[in-house]
């Protein structure tokens, strides 16, 4: 299964989440931190699930970029 992830800049680093896994979240200072983080979070939140005893969700989320022409500012 391939889960989605959305990785967010703040002004202090990088937010990363799961949307088909709730409450499966990294934070970190650096993109390719938060992106190892998420993936081991990923691996643990469904161990935890798994031990719970709750099913495990199909990833839903579809990823999609659109295109926009970039515009100049009006001055």
């Amino acid at each position: 299964m391939e889960y989605a992830i959305v990785i967010e800049k703040s002004a202090t680093g990088y937010g990363a989440y799961v949307p088909d896994l709730p409450g499966c979240v990294a934070l970190a200072e650096t993109e390719d931190e938060v992106r190892k983080l998420i993936r081991e979070g990923i691996h643990i939140h469904l161990d935890e699930m798994r031990i719970d005893g709750q099913p495990i969700p199909r990833p839903t989320t579809h990823v999609e970029y659109v295109a926009v022409a970039e515009t100049a500012s009006a001055a």
